[in-house]
């Protein structure tokens, strides 16, 4: 229980959070984040960046390996995280079937997140599982309604090693190239600017929704005689 308190204490100060639990926060949480469904709320692409910006200044590494070693053996551990991450969500979504779209919303379980993130794969298809990837809250959910969707485990699997593989290489290289550029501020401005560019579409897809909704509203009305 101390354990949990350090953790979510720590969790808005990612330097320190990673500083304190390196490899297996880091872990645990690109696990959370993309295999269980009370993973939405974690900083998946900011801590991604910031990881790859301590790899740099030598700050997480407990191998004793030269800084670039490091950040590849950091990309390795990570993406099996997310690959298997993605596969719990996608089991998890095969099991629970559609009446996951009943359970109630809570503070652990987004149920409008759940219902967004399978409009847009009804959109996108199974590209969805990679696009999701540099979505925050998407991401949690887009493995589980793919096995709601009964997509086929093959196929699912394609997207989600892909999808693994350029989200974590593309925030930790950023992250580890950035710390040989800028210095820390300038640094900490680049990942709130990451933060905002990865949760922009949410919101913008959220904006279309309302403003679909308000048009088919009005059109209902008009055609009322």
């Amino acid at each position: 229980m101390e354990l949990l308190r350090e953790f979510f204490s720590r969790l808005r100060e990612l330097e320190s959070l990673l500083q304190w639990g390196g490899y297996p926060v880091l872990m645990t949480i690109i696990f959370a984040e993309t295999g269980l469904l009370v993973g939405f709320f974690l900083p998946g692409d900011s801590l991604l960046v910031t990881a790859g910006v301590l790899v740099n200044a030598g700050l997480i590494n407990p191998l004793g390996i030269s800084n670039f070693q490091n950040l590849l053996v950091m990309n390795v551990t990570l993406m099996a995280m997310a690959i298997i991450g993605d596969a719990v969500g996608f089991s998890i979504g095969r099991r629970a079937g559609p009446k996951i779209f009943t359970r109630e919303q809570s503070l652990l379980f987004r149920k409008d997140h759940l219902i967004a993130t399978q409009k847009f794969y009804e959109k996108h298809g199974g590209k969805t599982i990679i696009l999701a990837r540099f979505m925050p809250f998407a991401r949690t959910f887009a493995p589980v309604v793919a096995g709601v969707g009964q997509m086929e485990y093959r196929r699912f699997a394609m997207f989600n090693v892909v999808g693994a593989v350029l989200w974590i290489f593309s925030m930790t290289f950023l992250g580890y190239f950035l710390g040989k550029v800028f210095d820390a501020k300038q640094i900490e401005r680049v990942v709130y600017l990451i933060i905002f560019i990865s949760v922009a579409p949410v919101f913008v897809g959220a904006i279309k929704h309302r403003l679909q909704q308000r048009k088919n509203a009005a059109r209902l009305e008009t055609e009322q005689p």
